[in-house]
């Protein structure tokens, strides 16, 4: 008799702001991750992120002097407009719960009893903290509306932090780092229990992060730098921070950050997956390897589709060499064990 399938909780994924949002009870025709879809996938949890776009949001990468490949890099928002958006996209992860198709991610005990069987758990995240004032008193609200993650940039400029642009080749080493805002936005965070979201932000930033000793050092969805030296990846030096702090990384399933020549390719092998995952378990252990897709945010292997095909994703796993202990501990215990030291650890 085969095993019963391995529930999955998954590090981040951008339903909440596509067009067809509505879609997410029900079923939606085309993205990658809906409710009957997750059941399929037997996906029991995830960090669903808060995005607000820029009016200007073309992505399509250039070729640079120097050879390399890089995507334009949005603007500032205003943070009025900011606030108006994530506060309407907030407002419909809200009415999932309040329709029982979603328990919302506020204690480690909502993600034991999604685990359990009870309804997925959907943690609320903002991607990008241009929604909250530099004097932090919106941070308060959006914790009591549920927010547990917050990354304090996308990959443009705020008043906390400058975001990584997207180039290829290029190290994360981008520009400065947390301004005294962000600072301040990093320690108020830790104490009420926000994990704070390295994925975006440059390596400056990540070393300002790490030297306020905040929590367990997350990136949500990364990759490595030594298989794909875009400025999104992570570095051996930054793993190893990982690692140190007990921390994780959510393994991207981007083609493009997947790919030693940044292709943003559909036949992209379920391996690419695989080893990066196996990089970082060699380098800083099997308790800092997750899955962070980026599903709805960005394309990922055909062979893997969408939600539904996660079973294909960990069979891949399987082949790949790692065994069902630490399946158990990518697929859901590693999360589970870095997102209650930041709720739990609230100071």
């Amino acid at each position: 008799m085969p095993p019963a399938p391995l529930p999955v909780f998954d590090g981040h994924n951008d339903v909440l702001t596509r067009p067809d949002h509505a879609g997410i009870r029900a079923g939606r025709d085309g993205g990658h991750v809906d409710l009957p879809r997750m059941r399929a996938g037997h996906l029991r949890g995830g960090i669903f992120a808060i995005f607000s776009a820029a009016p200007d949001m073309t992505m399509t990468p250039t070729r640079q002097p120097d050879g390399s490949l890089a995507v334009p890099y949005p603007g500032r928002l205003d943070r009025r407009d900011a606030a108006a958006h994530a506060t309407a996209v907030a407002g419909r992860l809200l009415a999932l719960e309040r329709a029982g198709a979603v328990r919302l991610g506020r204690t480690a005990e909502d993600l034991d009893a999604a685990f359990d069987g009870g309804p997925p758990v959907a943690v609320m995240g903002l991607e990008g903290a241009e929604a909250i004032d530099e004097g932090l008193e919106a941070l308060d609200t959006w914790y009591g509306a549920g927010l547990r993650v917050l990354g304090p940039v996308w990959s443009r400029p705020n008043a906390f932090a400058s975001g990584v642009p997207f180039v290829f080749p290029s190290s994360p080493d981008t520009g400065p780092g947390l301004t005294d805002a962000g600072r301040g936005l990093v320690r108020r965070c830790a104490e009420l229990g926000v994990l704070v979201d390295l994925s975006h932000l440059n390596e400056a930033g990540f070393w300002d992060v790490a030297a306020l000793e905040a929590g367990p050092l997350v990136a949500s969805h990364s990759g490595v730098h030594a298989l794909c030296p875009a400025s999104r990846n992570l570095t051996d030096r930054q793993l190893d921070a990982i690692g140190a702090t007990d921390g994780l990384v959510g393994i991207v399933y981007a083609n493009k950050f997947l790919r030693a020549d940044f292709a943003d390719a559909d036949d992209t092998p379920l391996a690419r997956i695989v080893e990066h995952a196996r990089y970082v378990r060699d380098r800083i252990g099997i308790a800092h390897v997750a899955l962070g897709s980026d599903f709805d945010g960005a394309s990922v292997p055909a062979a893997l589709g969408d939600v539904a095909g996660l079973p294909r994703l960990l069979d891949a796993f399987r082949a790949g060499g790692f065994d069902e202990d630490e399946l158990a501990a990518v697929a859901w215990g590693n999360w589970r064990r870095v997102l209650g030291a930041w709720w739990d650890g609230a100071r």
